[in-house]
């Protein structure tokens, strides 16, 4: 299965407009969406988006890059809290993957994630860039 499969065309509602949803029971927001809360399986929920402000609490350097990143590697792979408390993982982009830093504020961009083969069609997505870029 490719990146292009019809699961990735349902999924572009969240990863293009950084929808989520908030259950009203809990008050937890869950990225990407779920049905059922599952701590409590509620399912009265509203749509939200996503702030695009937060900090990283982990984060990873990938050095040798799969073959369709071969071009960007070195790069970092983030876990960043945003400022309402959803967690996201996502690549690091526009900053020297020495400069990361636990802590480092981070803004959310949209950006081009892949492209499939040479002439293929391009999938977008969000990336993490310092807050100061």
């Amino acid at each position: 299965m490719t990146m292009f499969s019809s699961r990735n065309w349902r999924e572009y509602p969240q990863r293009y407009r950084m929808e989520a949803v908030k259950f009203k029971k809990s008050g937890l927001t869950f990225f990407p969406p779920r049905d059922i809360d599952p701590t409590n399986g509620d399912v009265e929920c509203e749509k939200v988006n996503l702030p695009d402000i937060g900090k990283i609490l982990t984060f990873t350097v990938v050095r040798i890059a799969p073959a369709q990143w071969g071009d960007v590697g070195p790069y970092g792979i983030a876990i960043v809290e945003l400022a309402d408390g959803t967690r996201l993982m996502g690549q690091m982009t526009d900053v020297d993957v020495n400069e990361i830093k636990i802590g480092m504020e981070v803004r959310v961009e949209f950006r081009r994630v892949q492209q499939e083969g040479h002439h293929g069609v391009l999938s977008y997505g969000y990336k993490f860039v310092p807050k100061w870029w």
